[in-house]
């Protein structure tokens, strides 16, 4: 290319860069956004999901950005920094449980969980059947039998000196009999070992008739009236700094192992395979709507959003950097070459 095509090529360039930059600013950069929303919006009622991507290109996304994507070291101590600022923010001092959950909310949680009654017998059951739960009615039950005789029966409580000379008595069996105690205990134990199937059948029918959904509701929104006045700030009372952030490292450590999960994977997939289902054969554009998004919904984050950062970008002379590795290529190219010098 001669000077004069060249020095024309370039003229060209700035006049056209100058030109893009002139448009995306202020009113005119909105309305092209506003045109693009309005043409994108168009296609999505007539493209399809399905022919956008698919139910594998999705999960290949999640499998890379969710499931495998190493994460920095330094993200739980920020997440941790964060919590400590949420804690300890002044919103915590001023803003009370009733403003954030109100009362006829938590009774509609309520209600919904006393509907989950089959669950709640489960876990009474289950509970009834833990060895440490009957190793806890064994002690309790062998305390509660041992303090009878010897203090709170109503002999001794009605009779003075009687208590007491049934420790007396007590003192010398296990001097007559040195370990009187032990196998006393042991073979109490035992019998209440033989017992315990009775007894924890006897407690699980009781708490399930005394739990009835009245009580409970009576209960849980009695403790709800004697909080709901009470500040967030009250509510996490005795829970420091140190605590929250060791809270905070343990819920990373822990998704960085539930996400590796074939639990996750399958869940995720579950969901995804669903949505296709649902909306693969449709419209984007119908998907978009049984998610609130609309052209105003986009519009909005434009104006509050893609503009400012835009400004931005054009100020720091992002915006016409890449305007020029956009267009010099073709100013410079063989084609733009043979335009020229058909022109002169």
């Amino acid at each position: 290319m001669t000077k004069g095509k060249t020095d024309l090529a370039n003229a060209l360039l700035e006049q056209h860069v100058k030109h893009e930059l002139a448009s995306l600013k202020g009113a005119k950069l909105r309305r092209f956004l506003e045109t693009e929303v309005d043409e994108l919006f168009d296609y999505a009622g007539a493209i399809t999901l399905n022919r956008l991507t698919s139910a594998e290109q999705v999960m290949g996304v999640i499998q890379r950005i969710v499931i495998n994507m190493e994460l920095d070291a330094g993200i739980p101590e920020l997440a941790a920094e964060m919590a400590t600022e949420v804690l300890n923010a002044p919103v915590q001092r001023t803003s009370r449980l009733r403003d954030i959950i109100t009362r006829e909310q938590a009774t509609g949680f309520l209600e919904e969980a006393l509907e989950l009654r089959q669950q709640r017998e489960r876990v009474i059951s289950e509970i009834m059947a833990h060895p440490v739960y009957q190793e806890l009615v064994s002690n309790v039950v062998y305390q509660g039998v041992v303090n009878y005789l010897y203090e709170d029966n109503l002999i001794t409580k009605s009779v003075p000196g009687v208590g007491s000379m049934m420790k007396f008595g007590k003192r010398m069996a296990n001097r007559a009999v040195p370990g009187l105690d032990e196998t006393f205990e042991r073979r109490f134990k035992a019998w209440l070992s033989d017992s315990l199937p009775g007894l924890i059948s006897r407690s699980e029918q009781f708490l399930n008739k005394a739990l009835s959904d009245e009580e409970l509701r009576d209960s849980v929104m009695a403790v709800w009236v004697s909080l709901e006045d009470r500040t967030i700030e009250e509510l996490h009372e005795g829970l420091g700094d140190i605590q929250l952030q060791e809270f905070v490292v343990l819920g990373y450590e822990f998704w960085l192992q539930f996400r590796q999960t074939a639990y996750f994977e399958g869940c995720a997939r579950a969901v995804v395979e669903h949505l296709f289902t649902l909306y693969g054969d449709k419209p984007v554009i119908e998907l978009l709507a049984a998610v609130g998004v609309d052209r105003d919904v986009v519009m909005a984050e434009v104006d509050a959003y893609a503009l400012p950062v835009i400004d931005v970008l054009r100020e720091e002379g992002y915006l016409e950097a890449l305007i020029r590795r956009r267009l010099a290529p073709f100013y410079k190219s063989a084609a733009a070459k043979k335009l020229l010098q058909q022109e002169s």
